[in-house]
């Protein structure tokens, strides 16, 4: 129905710069740590037992498995993580050591096709499927389907595939529409997405529609949520725990605004997208942009964090965006760039790329540390850490990356994410290549009948030039269609070194890109220069939080003030947005780093016997400078120093 495409594993690849530099980072020190994790190897963190689980299911070891009741889905994550690292660097011994996982894995499935080693060692097969709400069955079904798919499409190799279509086999006899099938679906959506992706591996069409009975489903069983539970006391309750927070009050075309569990919300969406894609369903595309404005207009950190209550992980109220308290989860994150990509891929406009984007420099990478071995689940816009330590609303926000979680979602999530960041840069039509985002690297790819090979150099995002050398193996007619970033306010695009104006016949822009039509040859070479001055960004004035405030962006980077540049009270400075700021170097910075310094003005430090409160009394504040990083760089220098992204206004 839609004929937009993306492209395979491996069709493009990083060549260095900012994400090659981090793909390689995932694949030379996240994953190996990561494993060492899973299997009980790293000291001082939580034990995650998640690989000796599935040799207990498999019989190979002995005792119960331990862990969250979805540890299943760490195992699942890493080795789609991995499986796309092979891509960035050949690891022989890497691939025979996720074939040896894959073994156990196929061994501890049932004969029916069942697969969890939960409730096949621990909690009884009698349990299986009676706690849809909690149980988390069909959540580390569809992330071990993910990588399933991930590794066949990589490496070519179907056992794991193989597996899991059995499982998915099985799943469909389980839950239907049919007589004697359970009509309900799962509490964690994720299923839904995974499916989609195993009918477009297997080319079997009854997994699609498996996943769409699992979306068309939702809110329309009533037993869903008050119905037998296994762990009654997994389910709290509380007003905020309720059937919207499951995404279960309402079927899905009814959906008006995000609700719930921030993680949830954004992988049922991403199902809907790819049901859409295969149905061309209007009314999922309607309630789709209703959701999209809900979520970017009225519930959106400017770091693209998400989920502003933690207790609950999920949405509030409209425009209710705390800074410290939030609770922005890096998987809430990721899973808002995988449904921005899906969007993208039905309606190929910059507001949702702009959006992904700025996931992808900002809430995503804030959550795992520059040498890829310590994590955020949390990702607060400000941060005290006194505060931090001791206030009971605080008690979710860590001052500190650390090595892993007794729930590690978003470790085995980031590291799968920013490993196959290739596959995210560009989709095509039959006669356009669109580039979404900007990374160095190399393409080889079919467009209007022709092979076409693409090579982009750039210091994106730190430097707004990106090169292009074109060079199909015949002259082609295609369009190459940029994307200008809602941020940038000039651009400047040469063919060839002659610089192309509006009303060019060859040149046009639309929904947000510019598009190049012409008869390409081999050596074009096409300059796109992005201006890149720092701005001052304000918030929407129903968003208390953040009045009389600005917070400063270069690009796609959102820039914050550390403690370890200017001290710990980060509250007692203030800035001028007239004023603008320099562009630094900062030596304790990852090469290549824009940093900010600002005039700023600053409090003189109180007096601590002074009164608590005293007469307000006009005067000039002392000036001094205020150096701002890149958020997704805070606490990795001297990590559980004070943090700020709002600002206040001098004057204000």
């Amino acid at each position: 129905m839609n004929e937009t495409r993306s492209f395979l594993p491996g069709a493009i690849r990083l060549t260095g710069g900012f994400w090659g530099d981090r793909a390689r980072s995932i694949a030379s020190e996240t994953i190996p740590f990561q494993w060492k994790a899973l299997n009980n190897e790293v000291p001082g963190v939580p034990r995650s037992h998640a690989v000796e689980n599935f040799r207990i299911a498999a019989g190979e070891a002995t005792g119960k498995p331990q862990g969250t009741i979805f540890q299943d889905s760490d195992v699942a994550k890493w080795i789609e993580a991995a499986a796309y690292s092979l891509i960035t660097k050949g690891d022989p011994e890497l691939e025979a050591r996720i074939d040896e996982l894959v073994r156990l894995i196929e061994k501890s499935q049932l004969d029916d096709g069942y697969v969890n080693t939960y409730f096949i060692a621990a909690a009884g097969l009698e349990k299986r499927w009676s706690d849809l709400v909690m149980g988390h069955e069909l959540y580390c079904a569809g992330h071990m389907i993910e990588a399933a798919v991930a590794y066949f499409r990589v490496t070519g190799k179907r056992r794991l595939m193989d597996v899991m279509c059995r499982y998915a086999d099985y799943i469909g006899t389980v839950f239907g529409p049919g007589e004697g099938q359970n009509p309900a679906f799962d509490g964690h959506p994720e299923i839904e997405l995974a499916l989609h992706r195993l009918a477009e591996a297997s080319g079997k069409k009854k997994y699609a529609e498996l996943a769409n009975h699992f979306v068309d489903a939702r809110g329309k069983v009533p037993n869903f949520y008050k119905g037998e539970a296994a762990m009654e006391g997994m389910i709290p309750k509380s007003r905020w725990f309720q059937s919207d927070y499951y995404l279960a009050d309402r079927p899905v075309r009814e959906m008006t605004a995000v609700e719930g569990h921030s993680v949830r919300a954004m992988y049922l969406y991403c199902a809907m997208a790819d049901q859409y894609r295969a149905t061309g369903d209007r009314s999922l595309l309607d309630t789709l942009r209703r959701l999209w404005k809900s979520a970017v207009t009225r519930h959106l950190y400017i770091t693209a964090g998400l989920g502003s209550q933690s207790h609950g992980e999920r949405f509030t109220i409209d425009y209710d965006l705390p800074n410290d308290t939030c609770y922005t989860e890096t998987c809430a994150s990721i899973g808002l760039a995988m449904w921005a990509w899906r969007m993208l891929l039905i309606e190929p406009k910059r507001e949702y790329a702009d959006v992904m984007e700025r996931a992808m420099f900002n809430g995503i990478l804030s959550g795992i540390s520059l040498d890829g071995t310590a994590y955020f689940y949390v990702n607060p816009l400000e941060l005290a850490p006194g505060a931090a330590a001791f206030r009971h609303d605080l008690s979710h926000v860590s001052a500190k990356r650390v090595g892993w979680f007794d729930c590690a979602c978003c470790p085995t999530n980031v590291a799968r994410f920013i490993a196959s960041i290739s596959g995210y840069l560009a989709t095509a039509t039959e006669r356009s290549l669109w580039l979404h985002h900007y990374a160095a690297g190399t393409a080889l790819l079919d467009l209007a009948g022709t092979k076409v090979a693409l090579t982009v150099k750039t210091g994106y995002p730190w430097d707004g030039a990106i090169e292009l050398t074109v060079e199909p193996e015949r002259p082609a007619e295609f369009e190459l269609r940029l994307r200008i970033p809602s941020w940038c306010e000039s651009h400047a695009i040469t063919v060839n070194g002659t610089r192309l104006e509006a009303g060019n016949a060859a040149y046009s822009a639309a929904d947000g890109y510019a598009a190049l039509a012409r008869s390409w040859k081999k050596g074009d070479r096409v300059r796109l220069e992005l201006a890149m001055p720092v701005r001052f960004m304000k918030a929407n004035a129903l968003v208390s939080e953040d009045a009389g405030k600005v917070a400063v962006m270069r690009g796609p980077v959102v820039y914050c003030a550390e403690g370890h540049d200017n001290g710990d009270n980060l509250s007692s400075f203030s800035v001028d947005p007239a004023a603008g700021a320099r562009l630094i170097a900062d030596p304790s910075l990852p090469d290549g780093t824009a940093a900010l310094e600002l005039d700023a003005f600053r409090e003189a430090d109180a007096d601590p016997d002074a009164p608590l409160y005293g007469a307000y009394v006009p005067g000039e504040t002392p000036k001094r400078s205020l150096r701002l990083i890149p958020y997704y760089q805070w606490g990795n220098r001297s990590p559980g120093n004070a943090m700020l992204v709002w600002l206040r206004v001098a004057g204000r």
